[in-house]
């Protein structure tokens, strides 16, 4: 079946390619609407040639919760020694009904080993190059850093969420190929939180974290193990992610149609995969467990509940605790937001009860009968998080997501500030100092900003008027500022930035000196160039 490029985004998240789309799929539909255009048209390439889709697989037709939620190793350093986790191409099997599916990994499995480390102490990583020098995923050479006479295969590694100096940051032009290796040096001098490691080489991420390189890392303090939550075995990852699969269960990355440019603007799979798994279940006791739970899909939001909306406790964010515990019946987490769960099983002894995505399923609970000895506990205060004063910020900065299309109102083009990568840094903080920055979105999409090296709270969301911003550049308010919501007042790495509104965030560049990224966690928009350096300046 021939499909144009609209069609085939519009078809593939949902993992269909004919006919009537049932209900019960509706909620893998979870893209956000494609922006029009806010600035001048651009036709970068001619008209869209047919894409032929292959044969896909339907998750529907699977039996479910067959299969074990599996647990990614743990890898610590409990003696100062440096760890070794080499990136390699390897097969792994995603479904007991389904034949291994190629991936590229950290260790050997997606998601790749997690990293256990203690604030204050550091760890030194080990990440050799062992991957392929041909990539199987469809590279762009018109994107910026994955030109034509660039190496096809290259890598670096970025720990998400790590105030860490720019040697070992993971910066997007830093890269190195297959047959080479790098020592990164995370000293670890943050609160305990849940952050995450990925590939983050230029051009080519979005390909390469598509592939499977991604993996947790869990950063513990004294504070937090004072506090007596759910630990050892009833502390869980839970790491999503979303890939189309075919029907003999290989990765499908969709193209635009253009053999020239395949980038598309958004990729949404038809199948959800928690620990790299589709449809797996967990046995649990009776009792609280603690959730790690993050997203690395290149695209998608989870609309996350329990089925029936049983409520559930959130406990962290995505720079560690909040201030108290915050009672949730659904959660909507964005590309690379990390959420810290606790969940209690007590009431539900001898029953099973599904994680939802919007209607969907992505895996099951089922909780042992009888009752469990649980000494565990959620204190009614988890930590103190003081609000920065907005008095603080030395210098405010405005700063706009832009979007770009072509002569058919196809997205072409994302930007910050209207800047490409390669132009000139324009933000400049000092080292130390407090700023504000208010990002205002002319687009239609939500975007999940990331700002590298720093922790920030998100201040307020206040609708705006575009079509004057379009007109004179200014800032036209059309309501009153929102304030987050409490499981959004801790300290965040990644803001939605919702269409329409100025979104407002304070940081302390505090850390090491040095030139860092920010940009959109939406891998596709990352890529095409909604992506900046800004640098940190000492004295």
């Amino acid at each position: 079946m021939d499909l144009t490029r609209r069609r085939l985004l519009k078809w593939t998240a949902f993992g269909l390619t004919a006919g009537a789309v049932p209900a019960r799929l509706l909620a893998h539909s979870m893209s956000m609407p494609a922006g029009k255009m806010t600035g001048s048209a651009l036709c970068k390439h001619a008209a869209t040639e047919p894409v032929t889709l292959p044969p896909m697989l339907d998750p529907t037709r699977l039996k479910a919760f067959v299969d074990p939620l599996p647990i990614p190793s743990v890898m610590r350093a409990t003696h100062g020694e440096t760890l070794k986790i080499a990136m390699r191409e390897t097969e792994q099997r995603l479904h007991r009904d389904l034949k291994p599916t190629r991936v590229w990994t950290y260790g050997g499995c997606m998601p790749g080993p997690t990293l256990e480390m203690t604030s204050g102490q550091r760890l030194r990583v080990e990440f050799p190059n062992d991957l392929p020098g041909k990539h199987f995923l469809p590279i762009d050479h018109n994107i910026h850093g994955a030109e034509k006479d660039q190496p096809e295969v290259r890598a670096i590694v970025h720990l998400h969420g790590g105030r860490t100096p720019t040697s070992s940051d993971g910066y997007p032009d830093d890269w190195y190929v297959p047959g080479k290796s790098r020592v990164y040096e995370y000293p670890n001098k943050q609160d305990a939180a849940t952050l995450w490691y990925h590939d983050h080489a230029m051009g080519i991420n979005r390909l390469n974290i598509y592939a499977g390189m991604f993996g947790l890392a869990l950063l513990r303090d004294k504070h937090e193990a004072s506090l007596n939550l759910p630990q050892g075995e009833q502390e869980i990852p839970l790491v999503l992610c979303d890939r189309l699969l075919t029907q003999d269960a290989q990765l499908y990355y969709p193209v635009s149609g253009q053999l020239d440019a395949p980038w598309v603007p958004e990729v949404f799979g038809n199948a959800v995969l928690v620990n790299g798994a589709l449809l797996p279940y967990l046995d649990v006791q009776p009792r609280r467990y603690r959730f790690r739970v993050l997203n690395t899909a290149n695209g998608r939001f989870f609309h996350l509940s329990l089925r029936g909306r049983r409520p559930f406790l959130q406990i962290g964010s995505d720079q560690g605790l909040l201030a108290a515990p915050v009672t949730q019946t659904n959660l909507l987490l964005a590309p690379g937001e990390r959420v810290d769960l606790v969940i209690d099983f007590a009431e539900l002894a001898g029953q099973s009860i599904e994680l939802m995505n919007d209607a969907l399923p992505v895996m099951q609970f089922h909780i042992r009968s009888g009752k469990a000895n649980d000494t565990s506990q959620v204190p009614a205060k988890l930590r103190d998080v003081p609000r920065t004063a907005e008095s603080s910020a030395v210098k405010t900065r405005l700063l706009t997501l832009d979007e770009y299309a072509d002569c058919v109102a196809e997205p072409m083009l994302m930007l910050l500030d209207g800047k490409r990568w390669h132009e000139p840094v324009t933000e400049r903080p000092k080292l130390g100092s407090t700023e504000i920055w208010s990002f205002v979105n002319l687009t239609e999409d939500t975007h999940p900003i990331h700002l590298h090296l720093v922790r920030f709270q998100v201040l307020d969301r206040r609708p705006f008027d575009i079509n004057t911003w379009m007109d004179s550049k200014t800032v036209r308010y059309k309501g009153p500022a929102q304030v987050p919501p409490a499981h959004e007042q801790g300290w965040k790495d990644v803001v939605q930035v919702y269409p329409g509104m100025v979104t407002r965030i304070i940081a302390t560049f505090d850390g090491y000196a040095g030139r860092y990224a920010w940009h959109c966690h939406l891998l596709e928009h990352e890529a095409n160039e909604m992506m900046r350096p800004f640098e940190v300046v000492a004295g």
